[in-house]
């Protein structure tokens, strides 16, 4: 693959989005050893603004996986601020939480919007990982999507 990391999102025509504020106690990652921990990131427009939502009855399949994609996208954002976008080595986890009815059950369709962008990142090998996709009755500020991730690190 070639370029580097920000060169390759720019080239799919998409943008690191400013990250709002924490309103939490919490580190937004921590590397330990070569693993990189990235803590739950929402979905974000790229200029910082929510993307709010239900799936099942505000959003459809596809807003979802694009809200899953701006959540990639805002993993990548702190990713930059407090490390190397160019230092991941490969995806370890993904675990990806859906604001959705209780009737939904296409999560992991929405996920894969964050899994597709790091797989034309990082390529099938490195930017697939495991991952977990789960519905959650609710999310802060009525976000459409939240995903942590762990990543491991070039030496």
């Amino acid at each position: 693959m070639n370029g580097t990391i920000e060169e390759r999102i720019v080239s799919m025509g998409l943008e690191l989005p400013v990250i709002p504020a924490s309103k939490g106690i919490y580190k937004s990652c921590l590397l330990v050893g070569n693993l990189l921990y990235v803590s739950g990131h929402v979905s974000v427009n790229p200029d910082g603004s929510y993307i709010s939502g239900k799936l099942g009855r505000d959003l459809e399949d596809e807003a979802g996986k694009a809200a899953a994609r701006q959540c990639g996208l805002a993993i990548l954002s702190t990713i930059k601020k407090h490390y190397n976008l160019d230092k991941i080595r490969r995806v370890i986890k993904l675990l990806g939480m859906v604001n959705a009815t209780q009737e939904f059950e296409k999560h992991p369709v929405v996920i894969n919007g964050c899994s597709e962008l790091f797989a034309a990142l990082w390529g099938e090998e490195n930017g697939i990982g495991v991952r977990s996709a789960v519905g959650m009755g609710s999310l802060p500020g009525n976000v459409a999507v939240e995903i942590e991730a762990i990543f491991e690190v070039k030496e």
